[in-house]
């Protein structure tokens, strides 16, 4: 499986998303191990520690805006997967994937936000990308993200 691990990462590379070099930093752990299951925790939409976009999406924040910092907050996840899994070769299916976008009351497009992700998931991992998913709003999240991301992988 060496070699789907180097092509989900070479993929995430050509699809301008490479995996980011950083460690948890957090008083809780990026995510949990439990026999075949690693439950991810949430991750923001950030590169190299920065929030690539701060706010609400239906204000401040564009669809668009929104759909980028789901797939970057995704591709955090799968940073921690690729510790806590030993390689993205490990990964045997997605199982779930939670978004939770910070948006205006009359928002109800979240799951068109979301829907950026499952199409990532897909691409990247074909049929073990195939996955269930929540896409709930929130009329705020940590520290100004537009967008949270957790994952559960079975491995």
């Amino acid at each position: 499986m060496e070699g789907r691990s180097v092509k989900v990462e070479e993929k995430l590379k050509e699809l301008g998303y490479p995996l980011p070099h950083r460690t948890n930093e957090r008083i809780f752990e990026a995510g949990i191990r439990t026999g075949n299951l690693i439950f991810v925790s949430g991750n923001a939409a950030k590169v190299d520690g920065v929030l690539k976009y701060k706010g609400i999406v239906g204000n401040s924040v564009s669809v668009e805006q929104a759909q980028e910092s789901a797939i970057i907050a995704f591709v955090n996840c799968l940073n921690s997967v690729n510790q806590i899994a030993g390689g993205l070769e490990n990964v045997k299916k997605i199982v779930n994937i939670k978004g939770y976008v910070a948006s205006t009351p009359d928002f109800v497009d979240q799951p068109l936000v979301m829907d950026a992700v499952s199409r990532m998931a897909l691409e990247v991992f074909g049929d073990a990308g195939k996955h269930s998913r929540v896409a709930m709003g929130a009329s705020s999240l940590p520290g100004g993200t537009p967008v949270e991301v957790e994952m559960v992988i079975e491995v």
